[in-house]
């Protein structure tokens, strides 16, 4: 009996020691550090905030879910980031909307030119049912959005002219986003729209290959655009949306917990960097003042008739009832 008893007590120690290195060894297992990229400068917005989110994720998670932020395009380019999701050599990125088109077509609906009244248009209907379907669609793809976060809206820099109605634009050259609506967004506008990586582009303003570029007011002041432009005109011609993104694999190595952390920090930070957007437009417009810009307002209803047959062209992409949403959440 004494012989069983001691047989019995060394199994139970046995099981005990196979099931602790089980459960470490699970525990190992969900430690993950991941890797987030974004294309811009470490003082804008996008990377203070996705650098929050990183740093909550990790203490929230007691560093099982380890988040290191690169900023400036360290990760490559925007295109580049994409296709690493799905390749699943970059985990986690914070990217434009308008560079999943080439992925996802009907992601392009946000970057119709002139579709948003202002930000909380915006917000009510990424937040809403159009933002879901769309994030939807992307998951498809692998790549899983954590949240809508923002750019901004977007303004043309120059140096040949103050833009006040569409016919100044005739003959410009503009660096844009090399994104196919973008190009015909500035073609019915009869700018000469030259597609370019966005690491290019101070280059090629200071060489004079292209006239002006567009962008938010945070990038024009954060690349020190103002160096070389002379213009600024607040056209507001497009809302640029902004997607924390995960990929799908990524994300399967992370326990239901930890993402509730994740999703919930998400959330948080989204709209501590869209609140840092909007508060920081009038600052950035004195600033670009002070710095030597020509700043000018304008009527946008001309440029909003002249677009029109940019949104017919893209009603088979996008689908009408997409094309409607954008008018539900206007009010």
């Amino acid at each position: 009996m004494k012989k069983k008893k001691v047989l019995m007590l060394v199994l139970f120690l046995a099981l005990l020691l196979v099931f602790q290195g089980i459960f470490s060894g699970n525990a190992r297992a969900k430690k993950v550090v991941f890797k987030l990229g974004h294309v811009l400068p470490a003082e804008h917005s996008w990377h203070i905030c996705s650098s929050g989110f990183a740093k909550e994720v990790t203490e929230k998670t007691g560093g099982r879910v380890t988040i290191n932020v690169f900023p400036n395009a360290q990760l490559g380019n925007e295109k580049d980031m994409v296709e690493g999701l799905q390749l699943g050599t970059l985990q986690m990125g914070l990217i434009g909307g308008g560079s999943f088109q080439d992925l996802e077509p009907k992601m392009g609906v946000a970057n119709l030119p002139y579709a948003w009244a202002d930000h909380f248009h915006a917000y009510r209907a990424f937040d809403g049912e159009m933002g879901g379907r769309l994030l939807g669609l992307l998951a498809k793809k692998g790549i899983v959005g954590l949240a809508w976060w923002e750019n901004g809206f977007r303004n043309i820099t120059n140096n040949k002219r103050s833009i006040r109605t569409p016919e100044d634009l005739k003959g410009l050259k503009l660096r844009v986003t090399p994104i196919k609506m973008r190009l015909d967004t500035f073609k019915a506008l009869e700018a000469l729209p030259v597609p370019m990586p966005f690491s290019e582009l101070y280059s090629a303003l200071q060489q004079g290959v292209v006239d002006g570029q567009e962008n938010p007011l945070a990038i024009i002041y954060s690349n020190h655009f103002y160096e070389v432009q002379k213009y600024l005109s607040m056209t507001g011609h497009i809302w640029g949306t902004a997607i924390l993104v995960i990929s799908k694999g990524a994300l399967d190595k992370v326990s239901p917990d930890d993402k509730k952390i994740m999703e919930k920090a998400a959330f948080k930070w989204r709209d501590i960097q869209r609140k840092m957007i909007r508060d920081s437009e009038e600052d950035f417009m004195e600033k670009l003042k002070q710095k030597g810009m020509i700043v000018n307002t304008l009527d946008k209803t001309p440029f909003v008739k002249k677009v029109r047959p940019v949104y017919k062209k893209y009603e088979s992409v996008f689908g009408k009832d997409l094309i409607q949403m954008i008018d539900k959440y206007r009010k």
